[in-house]
């Protein structure tokens, strides 16, 4: 059983990616619904939360129902960073994670995220100011290394170790690392393999389905996997996954009438949240990965974008529902290698 300070998570946990504009408590829900065993808040900014902005606080809501999970915060000051992790306890999570992965040029450039890769002794510094500061368990989220030049990701992770985190997930790219080119698993794999390590490595990136995690799983040793993109319009990969790994039998596509009762919980969860307005403007990104291999979805996602009320989408779903009836999809091949460009968006 892997556990993350006393906690237990699972033999070998399947976590949802802490996602900017993605992993909000709404999808958080619909992915609970099918087996993500440890999930994290979207990232949040340590100096946002000691300013106490409106955005950085409202990331820290979470519901019984989601645990355990870890809140995600990032910054570039160690004091800053402090409060925030102190600041983040008192919502009572399992887990303070520290995201040092993020390569958005905004984040990485003042030092956050994985900028902070190019200052491996403030990494570590900071990484002990906030083991000491808080009573959870905290652990960290980080790439290979800063570029080419630095993949120190071995040395990283004991020195992490070190300072007293009790896990980290390894995403599989440096901070340089176009997205158009496939994870390289080969040092997460050392990081496991180094017999000093005695916490939990978690893998990420390129986790896609089940296939994929299997291949991860034996090859790489990880204790669990991490899933980003995987996840869009895609709740079931937790389930998929899960089974996969005990069977090696691969599950169906769910149906239309699955995807719309799903995909309607997330738009129901998302106006109690957010309220009507918003939630139906932040939802419609989410439509079009919803029905993914469905044809002429276009006709649907034009009168989608053109709705501001929950009831005529409500309706709009039960139409799309009986428009694809019978339906079986087309199986989307995602491949090991998720959209091309270099990752802005935290979302691996």
């Amino acid at each position: 059983m892997i556990r993350i300070g006393n906690k237990e998570v699972g033999e070998f946990p399947i976590l949802l990616a802490p996602m900017e504009d993605v992993s909000d408590p709404p999808f958080r829900y619909v992915c609970k619904l099918f087996g993500a065993d440890i999930m994290y808040t979207e990232f949040i900014s340590s100096e946002g939360l000691i300013r106490d902005a409106a955005k950085s606080v409202k990331k820290l809501d979470f519901n019984e129902f989601e645990r355990p999970i870890g809140i995600q915060i990032f910054g570039h000051d160690i004091q800053s960073m402090i409060k925030a992790a102190e600041y983040a306890e008192n919502a009572n999570p399992d887990i303070i994670d520290i995201n040092f992965g993020c390569p958005v040029k905004k984040v990485a450039s003042k030092g956050a995220g994985s900028g902070i890769m190019n200052d491996i002794p403030k990494m570590v510094e900071m990484t002990a100011a906030v083991v000491k500061a808080c009573k959870l368990p905290v652990t960290v989220k980080t790439r290979l290394g800063y570029d080419e030049h630095h993949k120190e990701i071995v040395e990283i992770a004991e020195r992490l170790q070190d300072v007293g985190i009790q896990a980290i997930t390894i995403h599989g790219r440096l901070r340089t690392t176009r997205s158009s080119v496939p994870a390289d698993w080969t040092l997460i794999g050392e990081v496991k393999q180094n017999q000093r390590m005695k916490i939990p490595v978690f893998g990420n990136g390129d986790v896609i389905d089940g296939p994929s995690a299997k291949y991860f799983r034996d090859n790489f040793g990880v204790d669990g996997l991490m899933v980003a993109r995987g996840t869009y319009g895609n709740p079931w990969i937790f389930r998929e996954i899960k089974h996969f790994l005990e069977t090696g039998e691969t599950l169906p596509l769910p149906d239309i009438n699955e995807r719309v009762r799903i995909s309607r919980i997330h738009l129901e969860k998302s106006v109690e949240w957010k309220g009507e307005h918003l939630a139906m403007m932040e939802m419609r990104k989410h439509w079009s990965d919803y029905f993914k291999g469905y044809p002429n979805f276009k006709q649907f996602r034009i009168r989608i974008m053109q709705m501001v009320h929950f009831s005529e989408l409500n309706l709009l779903l039960d139409e799309v529902a009986q428009y694809y009836q019978g339906y079986v999809p087309l199986h989307v091949e995602h491949g090991f290698v998720t959209e091309s460009g270099l990752d802005e968006s935290c979302h691996l």
